[in-house]
């Protein structure tokens, strides 16, 4: 049966897959392009955390479902989008896509941290981290620059930052049990970035 993590990166894999598809239909893409942008978002950052740690062919390639789930949910995104174009309430329609961005990078960047300690990693705390945020932010780099957008980790609320402390709190966690562990990463990742939103926090710029 299943287990609670196997749950977690789903969950994960649904949220990135909304906030690339949304970009997409933003961008004008047809139905194959908002299912390639969904899916790339969801499993692009997993896909470069395995390659980095030579665990090859990728997960995401050999278990094709977070994929399909991820193009499943960007095509009912594209269909609900076509139906129920958010025009007047573009407040509402920011929001769901904050919240769903923030859950995605949370549960992304504590189970590439994850993936990086049970392979043997745990002692390397510069490895791990790294490793975490890649898992966060990877998708959504490779989302921003097909769409010809500025990657949003280097312009918007603290966004790989927020990445970094939920790797580093599950890390800190981790012996007290890893779903704990990676739920805490999660939620101080997701809080972190919806305060910098509320708050307009961010890093100084030039």
């Amino acid at each position: 049966m299943p287990d609670f993590q196997f749950y977690f990166e789903l969950l994960g894999a649904v949220a990135f897959a909304v906030s690339g598809a949304a970009l997409a239909v933003k961008k004008g893409m047809d139905l194959f392009g908002v299912a390639v942008m969904g899916m790339t978002t969801a499993v692009g950052g997993g896909i470069l955390r395995d390659m980095l740690l030579g665990l090859t062919p990728p997960a995401a390639l050999k278990d094709p479902l977070q994929a399909l789930v991820a193009i499943a949910t960007s095509l009912l995104l594209f269909i609900v989008w076509k139906k129920w174009h958010p025009s007047g309430n573009h407040r509402v329609w920011e929001s769901v896509l904050l919240a769903a961005d923030s859950l995605g990078l949370g549960i992304f960047s504590v189970h590439g941290a994850a993936v990086a300690i049970r392979a043997g990693y745990g002692a390397n705390v510069f490895l791990v981290l790294l490793v975490g945020v890649l898992t966060g932010v990877g998708g959504g780099v490779l989302r921003d620059v097909c769409c010809m957008e500025r990657p949003y980790i280097f312009t918007k609320h603290v966004y790989a930052c927020a990445s970094l402390a939920g790797a580093a709190v599950c890390m800190a966690l981790w012996s007290m049990g890893e779903s704990f562990a990676m739920l805490m990463g999660c939620g101080v990742t997701l809080a972190l970035r919806i305060c910098a939103a509320v708050f307009r926090w961010s890093l100084p710029k030039a």
